[in-house]
């Protein structure tokens, strides 16, 4: 099953690229497993990525992707040497994500489009969870943005946006069922934990009553979740916000 959902989630991420000119260079920030990377290499297209996270681990890419384990801030390109930069859920984990969008900026070649996908914290997800929201995630998510504080954000680092979000696959089904979930447990996100093995195999109290709820609660909440977050995503509400921009210059 998480194999099956792996290879949906980079389908629908391959969508939201759209079409790639033959052999497009592709860089992604925070390839995580590399899942993207492969399909577009396989595409014809020249891709590298970039994933610091040391516990990520590795799809079978071959030699066609190079993954470099450096910061952002570490990262090295040639000036417009790039035609997409994809950010897929990496701006929210950053101090400084200003910094971030005006450095991979210099990178893209004329026509050359940045991706960026955020949780967005005006959602319908968030408003029920609070900090139960699954995307709160303190402190791993250090910035959380509205639609228009990314959109003012990209502004300012000399980006204009040229598509707006649509419905997406990946987080939102995902966070608005942990989120609802979050609310009748004690811990957070205990399935996403157990997948992740995570949590904690304490016999406590509320350990065992928190896999108990998530057991019998979890498949009821399944087709409202997915319900609420079609509603919210066809309101602009959805849980991520993604987006494409092109240098302002164009």
């Amino acid at each position: 099953m998480i194999r099956s959902w792996r290879r949906l989630i980079t389908w629908d991420r391959r969508r939201l690229l759209g079409e790639l000119p033959p052999a497009s260079r592709v860089l992604e920030i925070g390839s995580g497993r590399g899942e993207l990377l492969a399909a577009l290499a396989a595409e014809g297209h020249r891709v590298s990525g970039a994933e610091p996270a040391a516990a990520v681990g590795r799809a079978s890419l071959g030699r066609a992707v190079a993954v470099s384990d450096l910061p952002l801030e570490r990262l090295e390109q040639q000036p417009a040497s790039l035609d997409r930069i994809v950010l897929w859920h990496v701006l929210e984990h950053l101090d400084e994500p200003r910094e971030a969008l005006e450095r991979v900026r210099p990178w893209l070649a004329p026509g050359g489009r940045l991706i960026v996908a955020v949780p967005n914290l005006g959602s319908l997800q968030a408003a029920i969870g609070g900090d139960r929201w699954f995307h709160q995630d303190v402190p791993r998510h250090r910035t959380q943005f509205t639609a228009g504080g990314l959109g003012q954000l990209l502004h300012r680092t000399g980006f204009e946006p040229r598509r707006r979000p649509r419905p997406l696959m990946d987080q939102n089904p995902l966070g608005m069922w942990l989120t609802l979930l979050n609310r009748l447990t004690t811990d957070s996100n205990v399935p996403f934990r157990l997948v992740k093995r995570t949590q904690g195999h304490e016999a406590q109290a509320s350990t065992v009553r928190d896999v108990a709820v998530t057991a019998l609660a979890g498949p009821l909440l399944l087709v409202p979740a997915v319900v609420a977050e079609l509603v919210a995503t066809a309101r602009g509400r959805g849980g991520s916000l993604v987006v494409e921009a092109a240098p302002s210059s164009e």
